[in-house]
């Protein structure tokens, strides 16, 4: 089984950066790729950023420029660097690792941008 524990959520004003940590039961090269993802309350879980085992990284539009993720593979550990945030980025932040054994889901931590 598979653990993955996120952290470094919090509560930041407009234009603040947070760096979320998600930390890997095992080694991170055992997974096709390891991605972060949001949900805001109202709205479905989409896709923030992901990084492939090769180290490929591909990020959704609105986070382009401002976010960047990174890895550790000695720490197990993949990182969110978050920049310029904005009210809108507001949302609980999930890690996720893909492998040919199953999609495993971390249990999320809140990032709050007040105005």
């Amino acid at each position: 089984q598979v653990q993955l524990v996120e952290s470094g959520g919090g509560l930041v004003q407009a234009g603040g950066s947070l760096r979320l940590s998600c930390v890997a039961s095992r080694s991170i090269f055992s997974f096709n790729d390891m991605g972060w993802y949001r949900q805001a309350p109202g709205n479905q879980r989409e896709l923030v950023a992901i990084i492939s085992s090769g180290g490929t990284t591909n990020y959704a539009d609105s986070v382009k420029g401002r976010f960047t993720i990174s890895r550790d593979t000695a720490k197990n550990t993949v990182y969110l660097e978050m920049n310029s945030l904005k009210p809108e980025d507001s949302a609980v932040y999930y890690c996720r690792a893909l492998s040919s054994g199953g999609n495993y889901w971390g249990q999320g931590t809140q990032v709050t941008v007040s105005s």
